[in-house]
């Protein structure tokens, strides 16, 4: 099938369009409107969002927090510069972290951080060459990693971060991710308080993102990717909000490819929502049929990414490369920081 290989999601984006720093009002952004079936677009601001949504329309948001998982510390031993990334807790003070330089850190290797505050000791070695690290420290670990870490910004953003909590949703809750859901910074608690005045329902569920959001497909053929698997948790409360919307006839409103992915996974054939918990590696390419989802509010993605092969999944591969041609002439803001996209 065409549609399969990995060239066929590719475009021009000049490099002016990375939006480096994020807007000082989070609801400001640009927003293009995309129509999934006829794929016609309009312009609008992102604040305007609610002109878009009816009474009884659930929204769902990804409440996960990030951590400031980037780490700067120094070999023990020979004082070498080694950066630690943490991708996930494998148990209560180890962690499977990205290293750099890797050919520094062989089992046994003890990395000092914040002059001793933090030290870590390289116990395994996992696959992709990430390593198991134990952490060993006085007080809180957290509180330690909230003094010391840095947010782990992708790495097409080489700005400076000024405020931490930029790259933070404004109802970010539960901490784990090593990145932003960034389809959820656009919004204001305000901006949310007028959604749920006007009748709209808003469900939250936990995927926790990982560094895997990044990494480039390598394979030609796309069906040969290997999805990185991300933890997610859906409450038994927010299942019966979404379960009931969509048994009115409701739409289901995705803030962004995370919580896409989590409804996904947790919904049975019919697309009902169960309350679970676990770990999901889902690929949502296009041929996917969606059980839960009727719309997405997203950012524009990277060329050849999952997430532009996700937005294909939902309203076409033609009809997302034509609006991201737009966007680009319309000088959009493109990735992390940049402007939004709903697609309905």
């Amino acid at each position: 099938m065409q549609e399969m290989h990995l060239h066929d999601y590719d475009y021009e984006l000049p490099q002016e369009l990375i939006a480096q720093d994020p807007l000082e009002d989070r609801s400001a952004s640009r927003l293009m409107v995309l129509d999934k079936k006829t794929g016609e677009t309009s312009h609008h601001i992102f604040s305007e969002i609610g002109s878009f949504l009816k009474p009884g329309d659930c929204l769902v948001i990804n409440d996960t927090k990030v951590i400031p998982a980037r780490l700067m510390g120094s070999k023990v031993g020979t004082n070498a510069s080694i950066e630690v990334l943490l991708l996930k807790r494998a148990e209560k003070d180890v962690w499977e972290t990205l290293v750099k330089p890797g050919k520094k850190c062989k089992v046994g290797t003890v990395v000092s951080f914040g002059g001793g505050l933090l030290t870590g000791e390289v116990i395994a070695i996992a696959e992709e060459g990430n390593r198991l690290i134990r952490f060993r420290y006085d007080g809180i670990f957290e509180e330690i990693l909230d003094r010391l870490g840095q947010m782990p910004l992708p790495p097409y953003i080489t700005h400076a971060l000024k405020d931490k909590n930029r790259y933070q949703t404004v109802y970010a809750k539960h901490e784990g991710s090593a990145a932003a859901p960034t389809a959820g910074l656009h919004f204001t608690r305000e901006l949310l308080s007028q959604l749920e005045e006007k009748g709209i329902v808003i469900a939250h569920v936990t995927l926790h993102v990982g560094l895997g959001t990044f990494r480039p497909v390598k394979v030609e053929n796309i069906l040969d990717h290997h999805m990185h698997s991300e933890f997610y948790r859906i409450e038994e409360s927010e299942a019966e909000k979404i379960n009931a919307a969509k048994a009115a006839g409701h739409r289901i409103i995705a803030v962004g490819t995370t919580s896409t992915r989590t409804l996904e996974s947790a919904a049975d054939a019919d697309g009902r929502i169960r309350a679970a918990s676990g770990w999901t590696d889902i690929f949502i390419y296009p041929g996917y049929r969606f059980r839960v989802i009727d719309g997405l509010i997203t950012n524009f993605h990277l060329p050849e990414s999952t997430l532009l092969m996700l937005v294909s999944a939902l309203a076409g591969r033609e009809n997302i490369l034509a609006a991201y041609r737009t966007a680009v002439e319309c000088r959009y803001r493109f990735f992390s920081f940049g402007d939004a996209m709903l697609i309905l």
